[in-house]
């Protein structure tokens, strides 16, 4: 197992924004009658978190020197 963990910049970024994605998802689903607009705005959100996560990787912000 790394000495790091999963605890570098890159990788609590994209918990961090997926989160936030989930968060707006389930707002949307909420919502009655339920608004998919905003959900499809949280999965989108969900999607870039990926997206953000391997831009940072790139980088260099997912090794355990940071």
């Amino acid at each position: 197992m790394s000495d790091s963990h999963g605890n570098t910049p890159a990788a609590w970024s994209a918990v961090t924004v997926c989160l936030i994605g989930f968060l707006i998802g389930s707002v949307g689903l909420m919502f009655d009658p339920v608004s998919y607009p905003v959900f499809w705005v949280g999965v989108a959100v969900v999607v870039l978190s990926g997206v953000l996560f391997i831009v940072m990787s790139k980088m260099g912000l997912n090794s355990a020197k940071h």
